[in-house]
């Protein structure tokens, strides 16, 4: 017979390991040819789930409890809410016609999503999962809606508009709006808001913009159809994905030079670095792969299979 001193113990150790063992975050990537979401470890870079996710799911966005999932189903004019504890959908909130990108709120609390027939950027609650507000934008059709890191800005690239709308949050309106290249695509801020890199397609550039200043402070040559961002945790680092080039550039922020470029699938599109940094998860569209690339060799270490037209990923 166990005794309890022995028995507390016992737990105490199971208790201290439990955590380790789910230490790696998810990897989530909406496939829009699928109709589903890639649930990937990112301990092991496999595939350990297929959830549905409506016809054509395109942004999304995982709560901080890494409890729900919010996606864009594009034919269905929607956000498609998956439960990740029961790895199943499970609610839809109305938005318009047409949405793409969708990012939450540095608290939390809002899951802003770009609707590109309405020009507008609709808002849910994360509390009541249900809309709570929209924002009209002045650029035409916009793709992504970016929260700065203190979450009072959002930042939306208007792909046919050559331009960054910048909305105020709290006033829930349009305050701004910033030239750059044409057809504009992902947005990321560095760590402390001071910057925010934008990659403009159909110019092969990546714009930086001045938050402060709200001006253009310098312009990066990038690959062909650069279009993804993502920005290393650490701030020293900001990723490219190229299109039509089958690449991701690295930029060094000090410099606002490209010191590497990498080899990754098909059509690049949207990226996700995991909470250290120390990789990079690249969706292929084309490919139908994720490219994990190690962020400290700049080398590509593996492809993951996942669904039909990986659209992007996020990790939480």
């Amino acid at each position: 017979m166990t005794s309890r001193p022995l028995l507390r113990a016992l737990l105490a150790v199971l208790f201290c390991a439990a955590p380790a063992l789910h230490a790696a975050p998810f990897a989530y990537v909406p496939n829009e040819g699928s109709g589903t979401v890639s649930i990937i470890d990112t301990a092991t870079d496999t595939v350990v789930a297929e959830v549905p996710a409506g016809s054509k799911p395109r942004g999304l966005a995982v709560t901080p409890d890494a409890r729900w999932l919010y996606v864009s189903d594009q034919p269905n004019n929607r956000l498609q809410l998956v439960n990740l504890e029961r790895r199943a959908p499970e609610g839809t909130v109305a938005l318009g016609e047409s949405p793409e990108g969708v990012a939450i709120s540095p608290d939390g609390r809002w899951v802003a999503a770009a609707v590109e027939e309405k020009n507008e950027i609709v808002i849910t609650d994360t509390s009541t999962r249900q809309r709570a507000f929209a924002i009209a934008v002045h650029g035409q059709n916009p793709e992504h809606a970016v929260f700065s890191p203190d979450g009072r800005w959002l930042y939306v690239s208007a792909e046919n508009g050559g331009a960054v709308d910048i909305l105020d949050v709290e006033q829930r309106k349009q305050v701004a709006q910033i030239a750059v290249g044409a057809r504009p695509r992902g947005i990321g801020f560095l760590p402390d808001g001071s910057r925010a890199y934008v990659a403009a397609e159909n110019a092969n550039e990546v714009f930086v913009i001045d938050t402060a200043r709200r001006a253009i402070s310098a312009r990066i040559l990038a690959g062909l159809r650069a279009n993804g961002i993502a920005v290393h945790p650490d701030g020293s680092r900001v990723y490219v994905s190229n299109g039509g080039a089958a690449s991701v550039s690295v930029i060094d922020t000090k410099t606002n030079q490209v010191v590497a470029t990498v080899g990754v699938g098909q059509r690049p599109w949207n990226m996700a670095l995991t909470p250290d940094g120390a990789k990079l998860y690249v969706a292929n569209g084309r490919s139908g792969t994720v490219s994990v690339i190690d962020t400290l060799r700049n080398e590509k270490l593996r492809d993951i299979a996942v669904g039909k037209l990986p659209w992007g990923v996020v990790v939480r």
